[in-house]
């Protein structure tokens, strides 16, 4: 009998001492909520990848710290509705490669106990990680990944804040008619250029869409090996077929060697209108210089924005601080915004399940005045899209970019056409 008394009681104690481990453990997890945020670091677009991940870390900032700002839980500290537990972001390199990105979702998911999916900036690693996210019910937030399948897949976890390719095309071809009506010029002929990822073949497939129904003729439509060493043999086909516009969509590492080639080959359409990434770099305009002149881009965002939405100047101040110097551009705007958006969203979830913090998402209606962009509101469609985007269109003039469109909120005119490279 002491025996099995002594056995009793040894069971009473360690069973306690598992209580006290549970507690403590429950307690920890109240305290910190752990994001998995997935961003290629390293590879040939990592400067931008390590740019969207300043921009996750001041929403984070924010929410942890007490800042001075008109934005949801800026003069907080921590998450209110969870007892003031801080965000914690657990962060991956997916090196831009799918397959990284799905394994580490997974394991962010199992291993770090995530409660929810951030990134990844490639859409192509977006598709693969929210698939993860999808069939572990976690919910995958992203700020920047725009192919226009994404939210297409009948998902029920997947949300963007952003504008996808179709907006930012749309835009694209708004402004041709526009300023062929405004300058009295014809545009008739397109030339579409994309690298081979989800990313530039979606874009491609919705441009192709939109100059038909603009009454545009496509003269060449050129998909080529993304990362690619040589572009002379596209080029040169671009050269000869001399469309009226050129729409490019790469990456940094092809955005540098499409406009060393065109250079070299002296290939100069009359209007350069590409699909933001590797054009938005500022490691690509530092690098191109004067060559960059001319270029166009869509975009949500541009600095100039900051005479009409003041609180653009105090984030880019507190952005110089996580970026290491690097003023906020896009797409680091968009994954700001996305962060922030979440984080509010657990917030008001009030709770670390992820299908009461899914069902927060769903009820997202955050107003114009709570955002640092040109948008009208934040709120989900059935897919997971925000429907209240806004884009511009920007150029390259004297080294910054600048909004040309739409004309009523433009900071400067167009240069056209396209300056030739002797005439820089």
């Amino acid at each position: 009998m002491r025996s099995l008394r002594t056995i009793l009681t040894a069971a009473v104690a360690v069973a306690g001492l598992v209580g006290v481990g549970f507690a403590a453990t429950v307690q920890a997890q109240t305290n910190e909520v752990r994001i998995g945020v997935l961003y290629p670091l390293t590879g040939s677009v990592a400067k931008a990848g390590n740019d969207v991940l300043a921009a996750a870390k001041m929403a984070a900032d924010i929410v942890n710290n007490k800042h001075d700002l008109d934005l949801p839980l800026a003069r907080t500290e921590g998450l209110p509705n969870l007892g003031g537990a801080k965000i914690r972001l657990i962060v991956v390199d997916h090196q831009g490669k799918p397959e990284i990105g799905r394994a580490e979702a997974e394991r962010l998911i199992t291993s770090e106990n995530v409660v929810a999916l951030f990134g990844a900036y490639h859409s192509s690693v977006s598709a693969a990680a929210s698939n993860v996210a999808e069939r572990m019910q976690i919910p995958y937030l992203t700020g920047e990944s725009s192919s226009p399948k994404l939210h297409k897949r009948g998902f029920k976890w997947f949300f963007r804040t952003g504008p996808h390719d179709g907006h930012y095309t749309k835009t694209m071809f708004d402004f041709m008619r526009d300023f062929a009506a405004k300058k009295g010029i014809t545009l008739k002929t397109v030339a579409i250029f994309h690298e081979d990822t989800q990313f530039g073949v979606d874009s491609a497939r919705v441009q192709e869409q939109l100059a038909k129904e603009a009454g545009m003729e496509v003269v060449a439509k050129i998909a080529y090996r993304a990362k690619t060493m040589s572009l002379t043999a596209e080029i040169q086909k671009l050269k000869s077929v001399n469309a009226d516009v050129f729409l490019p969509t790469s990456y940094t590492s092809d955005a540098l060697l499409t406009i060393r080639t065109s250079k070299e080959l002296d290939y100069v359409p009359k209007l350069f209108i590409a699909q933001n990434a590797g054009y938005n770099d500022p490691t690509f305009l530092k690098t191109m210089g004067k060559d960059a002149e001319g270029i166009i881009s869509r975009s949500p965002f541009s600095m100039d924005m900051a005479t009409k939405i003041p609180i653009i100047k105090d984030l880019n101040e507190l952005y110089k601080k996580h970026s290491g110097g690097t003023e906020i551009y896009d797409p680091p705007i968009r994954s700001f915004v996305g962060a922030l958006v979440l984080m509010d969203a657990i917030n008001r979830a009030g709770s670390t399940d992820p299908e009461k913090i899914r069902q927060a998402l769903v009820d997202t209606d955050m107003p114009a005045d709570q955002i640092p962009m040109p948008w009208q509101n934040i709120k989900f469609g059935p897919d997971g899209q925000n429907n209240g985007v806004g884009t511009v269109l920007i150029q390259i003039q004297d080294g910054t970019y600048y909004s040309i469109y739409p004309f009523d909120v433009a900071a400067r005119e167009v240069i056209y056409p396209f300056p030739k490279w002797d005439e820089r």
